[in-house]
Parts: structure tokens; sequence; C-alpha cells
């Protein structure tokens, strides 16, 4: 038989006709391996393709054998991904607004290579670019990198902070640079999210990273080990309403039981819940950064809830209800 002009690429293409033709559902014989094959122009008797399965399982492709009939038929067991998995990662793709459309689209095509062409069109049924609004920073990827590279690196960075404008330009937040010594990215409120120390201000910030601009990496070696030591990053995400910063604060909080769900689903199964002094009703301490947003929080969930103290924050949040309260009057 003469040889095929790709035969040094005779296993490369095996595996790919194993991985995108077969599944748990679909199988295929020796003979449909061996034109498949020959469609790479690629050559091959059936003792030598016994061997390139055995040479692939050894690679850690589980091909499985199995006697139909009077056939033997061929197909890839366990993948590196399970299609669940892969619709999981497709899902969590789409639903970003940190990944561009376009880069979207891109990985989504890289994951529908990892399986069988029957089960990519599992994938491809759930590819909808849905049309919310994402992020149109393409260069995002790479500041995500560098970020991390400055943290492996133990060095400062410093970058460009922007915002929108009402013409829908993005524009500086301020004149300056910022100077800071990132420690940690965190993904929070459909965002990403750069947790650094602020040197200057001496205290923990965050920044959205699709809203970095020219980041660079400097030779200055991180500060705010010290404030790092103790930080909880889980807490701090819980605390930050639509991460919000504002002051800390520990607000006490009265609700009708059956939104105990609510506060469980926001703040952890680790609070405390107690009765509270109405029958039907319970109470809860909970840590928060006191902001606009996290009073915004409150008042969406009604009347079935009650800030009761600090005082201060009872009366500030009193005012925010007279003050919307005057807007519309």
């Amino acid at each position: 038989m003469p040889k095929g002009n790709n035969q040094k690429l005779k296993l490369y293409y095996l595996s790919r006709i194993m991985i995108e033709k077969t599944d748990d559902e679909h199988m295929i014989t020796m003979a449909e391996i061996k034109e498949a094959l020959e469609a790479y122009d690629v050559t091959a008797d059936r003792k030598s393709l016994y061997d390139d399965l055995e040479a692939l399982r050894v690679l850690g492709i589980d091909v499985v054998g199995e006697k139909v009939g009077r056939n033997y038929y061929y197909h890839v067991g366990s993948k590196q991904f399970e299609i669940a998995e892969l619709k999981l990662l497709v899902d969590a793709i789409q639903s970003s607004k940190f990944i561009t459309e376009k880069k979207s689209n891109q990985l989504i095509k890289k994951l529908t290579g990892m399986a069988s062409v029957y089960e990519a069109d599992q994938l491809k049924r759930q590819v909808v670019v849905q049309g919310r609004v994402k992020t149109m920073n393409e260069s995002i990827y790479y500041f995500v990198d560098d970020v991390h590279r400055a943290i492996a690196e133990n060095k400062q960075i410093r970058f460009e902070y922007m915002k929108w404008n009402v013409e829908k330009q993005m524009e500086r937040h301020r004149a300056s640079d910022h100077i800071v010594s990132p420690w940690a990215l965190t993904w929070a409120d459909e965002n990403y999210y750069l947790i650094a120390y602020d040197d200057e201000a001496g205290s923990i910030k965050h920044f959205r990273v699709d809203k970095l601009k020219n980041i660079r990496i400097l030779d200055e070696r991180r500060t705010g080990r010290e404030q790092f030591k103790e930080f909880n990053l889980a807490r701090y995400s819980m605390m930050s309403f639509g991460m919000f910063g504002g002051e800390p604060v520990k607000v006490k909080i009265a609700f009708e039981n059956d939104m105990v769900g609510v506060f469980i689903d926001r703040f952890g199964k680790d609070i405390t819940v107690r009765p509270s002094g109405k029958k039907g009703w319970s109470e809860t301490n909970v840590d928060v950064a006191l902001s606009d947003q996290f009073l915004g929080w409150i008042f969406a969930l009604g009347p079935k809830v009650k800030i009761l103290g600090p005082e201060e924050v009872v009366t500030r949040f009193q005012k925010e209800l007279d003050d919307r309260r005057a807007l519309y009057s």
C-alpha cells in the first residue's frame, strides 16, 4: 500500500478523528477510521491502527473498543471536558460582561473543538450572544495578564482609570494616574475587579478591570502586606454592594421570616439569625460598606425588611427617603 503524504501526522489526525467523530453515543468501525484518515492523505493498515489506538490510550485519550454483532466499534469515552462541563463554560462566557462579543465567539469556537461534532451541535444551539452590554475593551485580556504578572513579581502598577461621559465616550476619571499595589482579582456583580492597596490613600480599593487603561508595571515593590494579612476577599465582596465602597459598619436588620433566603444568599450561611420582637419576624447583624447602593438594596426589599440600627444608619436611610419624596413632589 503506497504511503500518503501526511504519514508523519498520522497519530495527530487519528486523535482528531476520534475526538471529533465519536462520543458515548456515536462509534465508528476500523474501516471508517481508515476512510477518515485517507481524507487527510494518510494511509494505514488494520494492524498499525491497533497500535496507534493503543498509543492514543497511552497519551491519555480514552479510546474504547466494543463488539456489536460481528463488528468492532470504537469511540472516545471520557474526554478532557464532559459535554455538561462545556455547556457550563459556554454559559459562563456568554453571560460575562467582562468578555467582548468577539472574544466570546472565539472562545466558544475553541470549546466546541473539544467536543465531537455531534456534541458541538448541542453547544451551538446554546450559542446565542445576548443583546446585552458587554465590554468593548479588547485589550482587557492583556491587562489581566499584566496584573497577574505584577502580583507574581511583587511589583506596583500604574494606570489610567476611565469613566463614561454623557457623550457615551470613555474619559479619564481624574487627571493623574493611579499607582497601586495589586493583591487580587475578583469577580463580583458580573464584573471583574482589581483589589489593590492605595498607598497615597492608605486604604484598600477596587477598580473595574475593563476601565483600566495603559497599565505599566513599576520597579517599586508592593505595599499593603500588613493590610492584606487578614483580608477576606469573600467578606469584602459581600460587604460591598455593587462593589461600591463605603464606611464599614455593622447593621442590625429585622425581616419577615420568608425573607431569610435573601440574607443567606447575600451574606452567607454563617450569619446569625434570631427571633425578633415581632411575631413572624427575625433579625440579624451584618457587616456592610455603608453606601447609597446598600440603602437602595434595602429599599428594594420593601416593607418586609427594616433597619434597626445603628441610629446613624437609620437616620441616613430616613433622610434618603425624604430626599426621594421631595424629588417627586
